[in-house]
């Protein structure tokens, strides 16, 4: 039985930070899907998804993120992630996310980036 991913929001406009806790499937991607809609609708421009409580993205929560990077550049915003473990860092690399979305290392020096 796979845990049913928890996702918390820190709304700090025109940024938003996306917490995760558990498996990125279909179900997460979704529900991370919906958070990051949401927050566009509500002005948000930049995401920030720290992923320090998730340890494994599957191929469908990988597509469902490549969909939210699409949406992000469809409206200039910005994506971004950060506490990837390293398998994570090195999928993100391997299928293009990192090519349109920052990684970094944690959430501190993200802030300190996306804020400029």
């Amino acid at each position: 039985m796979t845990e049913m991913l928890k996702v918390t929001v820190d709304r700090r406009p025109p940024l938003a930070v996306i917490y995760t806790e558990g498996y990125i499937n279909n179900q997460g991607g979704e529900e991370i899907a919906r958070v990051a809609y949401d927050l566009i609708e509500g002005d948000h421009t930049t995401l920030l998804l720290n992923l320090k409580g998730t340890k494994i993205v599957n191929s469908i929560g990988i597509s469902i993120l490549i969909e939210i990077i699409e949406k992000m550049l469809e409206i200039d915003g910005r994506l971004a992630f950060c506490n990837l473990t390293p398998t994570i860092e090195k999928t993100f690399h391997i299928m293009g996310l990192a090519q349109y979305a920052q990684i970094f290392a944690d959430e501190e020096v993200a802030l300190g980036e996306l804020t400029v």
